[in-house]
């Protein structure tokens, strides 16, 4: 039998809890035994915004310094607690791989997947309503509509019950 061409599964982590259902999700449903599959972890750090006063007063480099640390370890903190998931979950050895970008997540996202020419982006969703998605904007339908790859969006069971499909 032939070698399965390996494919790159995109998955976009954040510090909610549905990106981390959408990756579990992969490692159970995406990933054969016999894969040669690559999951890419992305995480999008959010620009950093800096706020002035009136009279024009900036932080200062040292809190400068510690608002990037505390970003940095934030995205290390998700990015190790994503690959302890892939080693623990995963069916066989999973290859994983990592990006981490600053920028706007569904910029930083959709420049990702076409980069690399993934096979498939997955992404959780946080299950906003109409409103709330017309005024905070959906990641995952940014994504959907902008990256030449087919995306898989995982949306979270509310309970056991829905997950099983019974009412």
């Amino acid at each position: 039998m032939a070698d399965a061409k390996e494919r790159k599964i995109l998955v976009a982590v954040d510090e909610g809890l549905e990106s981390m259902y959408a990756l579990s999700w992969s490692l159970h449903n995406l990933i054969s035994q016999a894969s040669n599959d690559t999951i890419i972890l992305i995480y999008a750090k959010p620009p950093r915004t800096l706020y002035t006063s009136p009279d024009g007063y900036l932080f200062s480099p040292d809190m400068l310094a510690s608002i990037d640390k505390c970003r940095n370890d934030l995205a290390s903190s998700i990015i190790e607690k994503a690959k302890k998931m892939c080693r623990e979950q995963g069916d066989n050895e999973v290859k994983v791989e990592v990006i981490i970008e600053s920028g706007d997540p569904r910029d930083v996202i959709c420049q990702a997947a076409d980069k690399i020419h993934a096979d498939v982006l997955v992404m959780g969703s946080h299950g906003y309503g109409l409103i709330k998605r017309a005024f905070l904007g959906s990641v995952s339908n940014h994504c959907a509509q902008n990256v030449k790859c087919p995306v898989l969006i995982v949306k979270k069971p509310k309970s056991s019950s829905s997950a099983t499909g019974t009412k």
